[in-house]
């Protein structure tokens, strides 16, 4: 041993081969293992935190006493990576990673990313495109016979046949074209626990159709004769046109896409059936939600907090993002058309208890690099925490897709008080120095309770605040399924008032969306103009990406709203997309030439010019306005991640 090997040996602490799920033979020495009862193949890197689904899913059945290991971001060439923990006893899960393989890769313009997020250093390339019909396909060559269950975003929302954007394209559902067992959509710890338990006492995967929150494949002569609902509360089978329907017909696929948002409340929503060929795709109903205990035991999980240490050295930016970070809530009732959270998460609010908040506060204040921060307490949205329908019966019997849209439902609860005093006791812990609120705040809910906003702007802001009004037209926001943009001034107001009484200089920092169904040129001019008028310089800016399962998406692809059946204008050349995000981009000299582009085709050509009406300067003429980026109220805002969904 050399001299630098021996210090290092005296000074640096052994490594706890017990401390993460096992991703090699070491470590399942040190536990005793022989053999594995799961085994999780992940298209993130693994992060042992309770942001990363694989790892949540991984500690989830670890305690339930299962013998759980992960292979994380293996090679896709061979099966021989996937292979290095053994065959494992009761089934393979596959999870793509936190987000759609293919989101996660390209661009709204098609184009690679500079980076993924959620690999080693944000390196490119570590997983492959439609990464999990990829590893399910390496599960079967490296374990032949042993069954293999898909879940994890990806599969969630390609579970029936869904447009799919970068290949232009209506796709089967992902459960076909990966020839998995099993898939699990949705928050799966209910259903992954009920299969493993099942497999566990001895059943066989083809016997297995009957778990909330899962789908599977009907052979021939199995589907064709199961009775068809035709009532709403019959709970029969609602059968939904076929996958060579709704690939041919763009009628089909808007109907398809209307019946499957009305069957996504757990506690009214039917079994689906979709033919494929002579087959048929059969989706139970979604699983049922986590109470607040199932909540405070999934968050108490032994989680490290921290990269596996094969990947000491690296960074990996999600978890930078969000290591510091608590959530408090899943589930989302917004409804928003663009988004897949309700999709995904489904509408009821599922929350933590204050005292297991409380408790993983005290895990972060052991992490060496924790200095009193609380980067953000929340979820898919701030301001949702414990916020539910007032009645559990009508909560059950409700088909409506938002509990906000057109208006707050009267039987939703919007009391802030749970959050506020939950807010009140995290900043007040030992070790904690502030707290912020990251997440996105949902401003039609906040704008009712003043003692929030006051709350928020005095305790939980670091000088700006993420909202997300998106667009200023009652048209465009009607599509999205987003309030008027007078509730966000209304707001607006109420928190510069609120900061100006806490002596404090902050604003806010809105989100747009460029290029969403039923957005025009037009539109985005008058959006140009809205924000020029308030010296707004929007610096983050999301051009429209239609992903799977969207109402929006189905409106991108079929040119029709699914709930009005109008036709709906869509921009869909990648060049109209282009020059819709210019024009919010209207100060920034680089896109001068692509927004009087947008200006001549909207036929709004007079706004090219340096009168203070005017957008843009000339060509060939230099900008006469301040060289000083503003948003909402003041300074340059810091570049960062936009509040995202799973």
């Amino acid at each position: 041993m050399s001299l630098v090997q021996l210090r290092a040996s005296k000074t640096a602490p052994p490594r706890d081969l017990r401390a993460f799920l096992p991703m090699t033979r070491e470590e399942m020495d040190a536990r005793g293992w022989d053999e594995l009862d799961v085994l999780i193949i992940n298209g993130d890197a693994y992060v042992d935190h309770p942001a990363f689904g694989g790892a949540l899913i991984g500690r989830f059945l670890e305690g339930r006493g299962l013998r759980v290991g992960m292979i994380a971001q293996p090679r896709w060439d061979d099966p021989k990576d996937i292979s290095r923990l053994g065959r494992p006893r009761l089934f393979v899960g596959i999870t793509a990673g936190n987000l759609d393989s293919m989101l996660n890769k390209l661009t709204a313009q098609k184009k690679v990313r500079g980076e993924d997020q959620y690999s080693p250093d944000g390196a490119l390339e570590q997983r492959p495109n439609r990464a999990s019909i990829v590893y399910a396909n390496l599960a079967r060559q490296a374990f032949p016979g042993l069954p293999v269950v898909l879940g994890g975003i990806e599969a969630s929302l390609r579970r029936i046949a869904h447009y799919d954007y970068w290949s232009d394209q209506v796709r089967r559902s992902v459960l076909v074209d990966s020839k998995a067992d099993l898939l699990i959509f949705g928050m799966g710890e209910r259903p992954v626990w009920e299969l493993a338990r099942r497999l566990k006492a001895g059943e066989d995967i083809g016997t297995i159709r009957d778990v909330r929150g899962t789908a599977v494949m009907l052979p021939k002569g199995q589907w064709e004769h199961l009775p068809k609902s035709r009532y709403v509360r019959d709970g029969l089978p609602l059968h939904l046109p076929s996958f060579e329907a709704v690939s041919a017909d763009k009628d089909a696929f808007l109907e398809m896409s209307r019946a499957f948002q009305h069957e996504t409340n757990p506690g009214n929503g039917r079994p689906l059936i979709q033919p494929h060929g002579d087959r048929a795709l059969y989706c139970n109903p979604p699983a049922l939600p986590l109470d607040m205990r199932d909540m405070d035991q999934l968050y108490d999980l032994p989680f490290v907090r921290r990269p596996h240490w094969t990947y000491e050295g690296s960074k990996i930016p999600a978890f930078e993002t969000v290591k510091h970070s608590i959530v408090t809530m899943r589930g989302c009732f917004g409804g928003c058309t663009f988004c897949s959270i309700t999709e995904h998460e489904g509408r009821i609010i599922q929350s933590r208890s204050a005292e297991s908040v409380l408790r993983e506060i005290r895990a972060l204040r052991r992490m060496g690099d924790f200095r009193g921060v609380i980067s953000d307490v929340g979820g898919p949205t701030a301001n949702m925490y414990r916020m539910r329908c007032k009645s559990e019966e009508i909560e059950r019997a409700c088909r409506k897709l938002s509990c906000v849209h057109p208006g707050v439902c009267e039987n939703l609860d919007t009391d802030h008080a749970p959050l506020v005093d939950l807010l009140k006791k995290v900043r007040q812990s030992e070790g904690v120095r502030r707290v912020f609120i990251a997440s996105g705040v949902r401003y039609d809910l906040a704008e009712r309770s003043p003692a929030f906003i006051r709350e928020l702007a005095t305790h939980h802001t670091g000088g700006q605040l993420s909202v997300a009004p998106e667009h200023v037209k009652d048209e465009v926001l009607a599509r999205m399924k987003k309030p008027g943009v007078a509730s966000y001034e209304r707001f607006a107001e109420q928190f510069a008032c609120a900061s100006e009484a806490a002596g404090k200089d902050q604003h806010l920092v809105p989100y747009f969306i460029s290029g969403h169904p039923g957005s025009t040129l037009d539109d985005m001019v008058d959006l140009a103009l809205w924000l020029k008028a308030r010296g707004v310089r929007p610096r983050q800016v999301q051009d429209f990406i239609p992903t799977p399962m969207s109402m929006a998406t189905c409106m991108y692809y079929t040119g029709r709203d699914p709930f009005t059946r109008a036709p709906v204008y869509t921009a869909k050349e990648l060049r109209e997309k282009k020059l819709q995000k210019s024009l919010l981009l209207y100060w920034d000299e680089s896109q001068h030439h692509l927004a009087r582009e947008a200006l001549r085709r909207a036929g709004r050509a007079a706004l090219i010019g340096h009168g203070p009406s005017c957008l843009v300067p000339p060509e060939g003429g230099a900008s006469r306005t301040s060289s000083v980026s503003h948003v909402a109220g003041g300074r340059r805002p810091r570049r960062g991640l936009r509040p995202a969904g799973p």
